[in-house]
């Protein structure tokens, strides 16, 4: 069985030097996902201001997915994305933007776009890097966005969950503490959502524990590092994982992160809690999970 190693040019991440190269090597729509008001404030020259990236909530419905695909092929089109081009994203910092970044990648990663990156640290690395930045607003050369793509099998309906619970596939719900024991409904408000709670059997790793601090700001960890926080909870590159969130940005946080480190079958219900939540006919679970210890065996006495 051969092995494929993944070469720098096909890494996803990438550093603000290695932006700054493939700039000057090839044609690049660098997308800034902040709110425009920040964008305004200070940006990566060139950066285009695509905030909808990250606000954007979907349904996993035929018609919700047929939505999402037609809006982002709109937006994406508008801003200069013709198949063509590497679409890079960047948000503030790794911990700060609840993933928005790589919901942008992992958007194209579904609809199947050819060449995407995330710039690893996001602005606050490049700024780190004391590389020049910019207040001038971006007006997008518009592109026809390759609709003629084939979407790619990382995207689940909740019916694809309904079938996976209680099964061997890992579901792996990456939000914040509040939310897993279902004290809050979401980051935007305790009762945001109209239930709380969790997938009933999901295992917890919350999506900070992906990424470390560095001179930089926030980066992901290494492979190495990333394998090592699923092995906490008992997850392994073999497995068939199922991540959510709220809405589908901290679990592309994660989706990336496992991606990166060789985790063959990762997919996203993308819907996340936001769809669960709504429909009260879904089990949930919520409060603290019962925790199993193993017995300790009897010791034998001393005749």
């Amino acid at each position: 069985m051969s092995t494929v190693t993944a070469t720098a040019s096909d890494a996803v991440l990438i550093s603000p030097t290695q932006l700054l190269a493939l700039q000057a090597a090839e044609p690049v729509v660098l997308i800034d996902t902040r709110d425009a008001d920040t964008y305004a404030l200070g940006h990566i020259p060139g950066a285009v201001n695509l905030r909808e990236t990250f606000t954007y909530l979907a349904t996993s419905t035929p018609q919700g997915l047929q939505e999402l695909k037609d809006t982002f092929a709109a937006h994406l089109g508008a801003i200069g994305l013709s198949g063509a081009e590497t679409a890079v994203f960047y948000e503030d910092a790794l911990n700060s933007g609840y993933g928005q970044s790589c919901r942008g990648y992992y958007l194209l990663t579904w609809l199947g776009y050819p060449k995407v990156k995330v710039l690893n640290g996001g602005y606050s690395a490049w700024k780190a890097a004391e590389l020049p930045v910019s207040t001038e607003a971006v007006v997008p050369t518009p592109a026809i966005f390759p609709t003629n793509l084939a979407t790619t099998d990382v995207m689940l309906t909740k019916e694809d969950v309904i079938e996976a619970l209680g099964t061997a596939t890992v579901l792996l719900d990456v939000r914040d503490v509040d939310e897993w024991i279902g004290d809050s409904s979401s980051p935007y408000g305790k009762d945001f959502a109209p239930r709380k709670g969790r997938l009933p059997g999901a295992k917890w790793l919350e999506w900070y524990r992906f990424m470390k601090p560095s001179p930089q700001g926030p980066v992901f960890k290494s492979p190495d590092e990333v394998r090592a926080e699923c092995a906490t909870a008992g997850i392994s590159p073999a497995d068939t994982v199922y991540l959510y969130c709220f809405k589908g940005a901290r679990a592309s946080n994660t989706f990336l992160a496992l991606k990166q480190a060789g985790f063959a079958d990762v997919r996203m219900y993308f819907g996340s809690w936001n769809e669960w939540s709504r429909d009260d006919k879904l089990p949930i679970e919520s409060g603290l999970p019962l925790v199993k210890f193993p017995k300790k065996p009897a010791l034998a006495l001393a005749a």
